[in-house]
């Protein structure tokens, strides 16, 4: 269910220039990075892309999200890693993005790992935005 306007609790405002090549930056001066194209897209590589952008967010979000799961649980994951690899390739309709979430939770047992990682992937917001629209792998 989508939120409403007045059950927003914090907006992010970023502004791109010149797009893939360019620079973005946030509006409270937080964020503000060289963007261009990586080499494998024919780019120079020299700044960050929209994929690590993304990337980053998408982990901490999703950290965010299994330690939410992890407190309701009762398990203990300290010491975890949370890792988006987040894919760009051309598709039917231009270009799509493909990702996956690997996390390193070592004081719980795999099984345990495996379940949480589930239930995150069930509360994350940027896994509910991306449900039904990109591919999402767990690992």
């Amino acid at each position: 269910m989508a939120i409403q306007q007045t059950d927003v609790l914090y907006t992010a405002v970023a502004t791109a220039e010149n797009g893939r090549d360019g620079r973005v930056a946030t509006d409270d001066g937080k964020l503000d990075v060289v963007v261009n194209p990586p080499e494998e897209m024919g780019g120079s590589g020299a700044g960050t892309n929209p994929e690590q952008l993304f990337a980053a967010g998408y982990s901490a979000c999703f950290q965010g999200a299994l330690g939410v799961v992890a407190r309701q649980e009762r398990a203990d994951i300290s010491g975890s890693t949370v890792t988006a690899k987040v894919g760009i390739g051309k598709n039917d309709d231009g270009f799509g993005l493909i990702v996956e979430i690997s996390a390193s939770i070592p004081n719980v047992d795999a099984e345990t790992a495996q379940s949480l990682l589930k239930k995150a992937h069930e509360v994350c917001p940027y896994s509910k935005a991306t449900r039904g629209n990109i591919s999402v792998t767990l690992a």
